[in-house]
């Protein structure tokens, strides 16, 4: 079996903008994630991100765009991220499990990865990233300021989330 480190997408990888990140202008690579996702890969980790994208059910951007900004995202990473498992969906256009603190596309992973639950963790920035790992008994930590009170651990940033992992 495989250990795994999940990763939200926005707010932990890219700047998480409020309107939405979908082009190549907005999506910046956040300090320490490139070798964050370096330490990650040589501790034995696969890496997943799972993100909701449902700008893209909602009109506001295409799936072209946020592939565009994927590519980039793997460039920029080395091509290290083994896998992005995305949700287009919004509440107010139709119910999804895909959608986070739906557990979908963890459950996904976990299948095609032989991933081991007990040996992986979870990072993101907002509960509706914790929850759903919590769920499925990921080890978790809150990235970005934000404490809500669920996450094992609570961390400033993916590099220093990372050490967390690796200590």
């Amino acid at each position: 079996m495989n250990k795994c480190v999940f990763l939200d997408r926005d707010g932990v990888i890219n700047k998480d903008h409020s309107n939405y990140t979908y082009s190549l202008d907005r999506f910046i690579i956040l300090p320490g994630v490139p070798e964050a996702i370096t330490k990650i890969r040589a501790a034995g980790f696969k890496i997943v991100v799972i993100t909701n994208q449902s700008g893209i059910s909602q009109s506001i951007y295409t799936r072209f765009q946020m592939q565009e900004c994927h590519d980039f995202m793997q460039e920029k990473l080395n091509c290290e991220i083994d896998k992005i498992y995305y949700a287009p969906w919004h509440p107010s256009v139709s119910d999804s499990l895909s959608r986070k603190p739906g557990t979908l596309m963890f459950e996904r992973a976990i299948s095609r990865f032989d991933i081991d639950v007990s040996q992986s963790w979870m990072i993101g920035d907002k509960a509706r990233d914790i929850t759903p790992a919590k769920k499925m008994g990921l080890q978790t930590i809150q990235v970005g300021g934000d404490n809500d009170g669920l996450a094992d651990f609570v961390s400033e940033d993916l590099l220093s989330a990372v050490e967390i992992i690796i200590s």
